[in-house]
């Protein structure tokens, strides 16, 4: 054999093998702690887990798996972070989504902000109908609090709020959103209680933090596609390359005394570019507690 022919024989070997080994680990589910600390948090806390990015994924039938996981936690709340579904091409499956979040709402209170597949739903209702609202209605049918711009409360410490961002924070690149923005949509966070706030993409930590934020769950970035050691997330759905808050958990000095801190999930599933290389699907657990 040649050495063109060794090489070419290599690079096919090699990508055969990222391809089988991104689809074990897309099959994968992980559960991973952050633990935050507050003064606003009064008494035992709050266990929290938050789900993001399922896009029409299935862990085993019915969502079995993803269920079980949660159950273990057996969390105060479930926070979902949006993009239950894949709009794309006029094609929008939900039933899904929506037999995972009413069946957890069975058994704990869920909470729903809004990503950019649903709110593309909203945006082409020519193209989708009344995908949007069938969706939303039967959510908050089951006893769903769906945050569309707006909050809720969980006990009496945390404030929950749902962000919906404009179409320009999703363009190629960066994205952007007005100046304003979320003080016109949320008005001001609760200066008395920890704000929670569901915001789905990473990318405007910094406007986040300076509202008001205690903490932000978002998601979006799918943890980079391909997460290297030390380098992080390769390449985020908006053609970013090693963006460096694809995954993780984040801090910046905040509007108060306290930082405000962001926890990007994983998400669960994918779509489009159907690849995880070290980056299996994530579920986040947050445990809230007092100092």
């Amino acid at each position: 054999m040649g050495t063109a022919a060794f090489l070419a024989a290599g690079v096919m070997a090699f990508g055969a093998g990222c391809l089988a080994r991104s689809r074990y680990e897309r099959d994968c589910l992980v559960t991973e702690e952050y633990r935050i600390a507050s003064e606003k948090i009064h008494g035992p806390g709050k266990t929290i887990v938050f789900l993001t990015d399922l896009h029409n994924k299935e862990f085993g039938k019915e969502n079995c798996r993803l269920m079980e996981a949660v159950r273990r936690v057996n969390p105060d709340a479930v926070l979902f972070g949006g993009d239950g579904m894949v709009a794309k091409r006029g094609n929008s499956e939900i039933r899904i989504p929506l037999a995972l979040l009413t069946g957890l709402a069975k058994e704990f209170p869920v909470y729903c902000g809004n990503g950019n597949h649903e709110c593309r739903l909203l945006w082409k209702s020519d193209i989708y109908g009344d995908a949007y609202e069938n969706y939303r209605t039967t959510l908050e049918n089951a006893g769903i609090r769906y945050l569309s711009n707006e909050a809720a409360d969980l006990g009496r410490d945390i404030k929950i709020y749902g962000l919906d961002l404009p179409k320009s924070a999703y363009l190629p690149g960066t994205g952007e959103i007005p100046e304003g923005l979320l003080k016109d949509a949320l008005g001001e966070p609760d200066p008395e209680r920890f704000c929670i706030l569901l915001a789905h993409s990473p990318l405007f930590f910094e406007e986040y933090a300076d509202w008001g934020a205690d903490l932000t769950l978002s998601g979006h970035f799918h943890g980079g596609t391909i997460r290297l050691p030390i380098v992080g997330g390769v390449m985020t759905p908006q053609y970013q390359f090693f963006y460096p808050r694809c995954a993780g958990n984040f801090e910046l000095p905040g509007n108060g005394k306290e930082k405000s801190r962001m926890i990007v999930g994983r998400g669960l599933g994918t779509h489009s570019i159907n690849i995880r290389l070290n980056d299996k699907p994530q579920v986040v657990v947050v445990r809230l507690c007092g100092i």
